[in-house]
């Protein structure tokens, strides 16, 4: 049992110690080198989630798909788990294991090792990180807690995960945020890209003022900013017409929250606003399009 924890303790760690960006669809394949006899069939009842899982909602709908994906291929990669005093605890996977009950499994195929406290909390944390359905506040937890238990810089983080400097200075900025604030962004009543701007602030009254005018006055997040900067008091906003798709505006949202800017879908065309050739050139980068030089 020591040699495979130390065997463990070397693939997790090489993770962080080699000069590579992690690669998360792999990732567990890297932790532990999977050999088919160490595949076991385990009750899904025997086993407890990881205590350690940063994540507080999953996507109902996408553990449907999996599930009705289970039903028809089977799980394809197995969980990771550990022994415990009574049956196991989850270490990985735990989408897989809650779309197999789903599907009616009884049992499911795992791997047993044996993980520290540590690791366990790094598996979960690396697991989930990349996840697109992952709330901003949980991420940012995700990434402070594997900043603090690696000692690793924001830039080191950066580098390591494949994000901008800002992208990780920005999102640990919403911790700053009142509880009640924290709580909106986790339920999508205001944007991720609202938290930023309301970060600025050090007032948790106005903070928590603001956020609510976000949700009462349709506030976007140039508004904010405006307000923030003491630029700009803004009036209330017209809602949308009725006759706007409402697909679209689920769509603006989303790019907009991925932008930081006002995000316009009209006639088959999208409109996204910005100040500035060096907020155009932001833009550009958050959305991953370099210009070669001439």
């Amino acid at each position: 049992m020591e040699t495979k924890k130390k065997a463990l303790g070397r693939g997790l760690e090489q993770l962080f110690t080699n000069n590579n960006v992690i690669d998360f669809d792999n990732f567990e394949k890297e932790i532990v080198k999977e050999n088919k006899n160490d595949v076991v069939n385990i009750k899904v009842e025997e086993i407890r989630r990881n205590p350690y899982q940063p994540r507080t909602n999953f996507n109902e709908e996408s553990l449907q798909e999996l599930a009705a994906s289970i039903k028809e291929y089977g799980v394809v990669q197995p969980i990771l788990i550990k022994q415990s005093i009574k049956g196991y605890e989850l270490i990985a996977g735990e989408r897989r294991l809650r779309a197999s009950k789903l599907a009616g499994l009884k049992e499911i195929p795992a791997i047993i090792k044996d993980f520290t406290d540590q690791e366990m909390m790094e598996i979960a944390l690396l697991e989930n990180i990349q996840r697109e359905d992952l709330n901003a506040i949980d991420e940012a937890k995700s990434v402070l807690n594997i900043i603090n238990l690696r000692g690793m810089t924001q830039e080191e983080f950066a580098n390591k995960f494949g994000k901008s400097r800002s992208y990780i200075t920005n999102l640990l900025g919403l911790l700053k945020l009142p509880e009640p604030v924290q709580k909106m962004l986790i339920n999508k009543e205001i944007s991720t890209s609202h938290g930023r701007a309301l970060s600025k602030l050090e007032d948790e009254n106005q903070i928590i003022d603001l956020a609510k005018r976000i949700v009462n006055e349709n506030l976007n997040v140039r508004d904010i900013e405006k307000i923030v900067s003491g630029k700009e008091m803004i009036k209330r906003k017209p809602l949308r017409e009725k006759d706007i798709n409402p697909k679209y505006e689920m769509y603006e949202r989303v790019i907009s929250d991925k932008v930081g800017n006002k995000v316009k879908i009209n006639k088959n065309k999208v409109e996204i606003t910005f100040d500035s050739l060096k907020d155009l050139e932001r833009i550009m980068e958050i959305l991953n399009i370099s210009i070669g030089e001439e």
